[in-house]
């Protein structure tokens, strides 16, 4: 999943329903592209922490893409920089191959 722009209250309720439908079976493995957001606030956080959460319950996996600063130094001053995989380009094809564990 690729997202673009701003992520901020106007757009999380349907990205919200988007990621909750990727997530909702058994070992979901979402990679979600940000690097052309230009802006996230704490409810966009919010939002991933959410799918991270369910991604984790499902015994599935999620990777974020991004290489901005800007969104590294977010994730750095919330403590968040520790809770995701964070890349900064989409995975190979021999990297998504790679069974889950469980």
């Amino acid at each position: 999943m690729t997202l673009h722009g701003e992520i901020d209250l106007l757009v999380v309720q349907p990205l919200r329903t988007r990621l909750d439908a990727l997530t909702a079976g058994p070992h979901p493995d979402l990679v979600i592209d940000l690097r052309d957001v230009s802006f996230i606030d704490c409810v966009g956080l919010s939002v991933l922490c959410r799918t991270r959460n369910r991604v984790r319950a499902r015994r599935g996996r999620l990777r974020l893409i991004a290489d901005k600063s800007s969104f590294l130094r977010i994730l750095r001053s919330t403590g968040l920089s520790g809770v995701f995989d964070i890349r900064p380009e989409m995975p190979d094809s021999s990297d998504a191959l790679v069974p889950l564990p469980g």
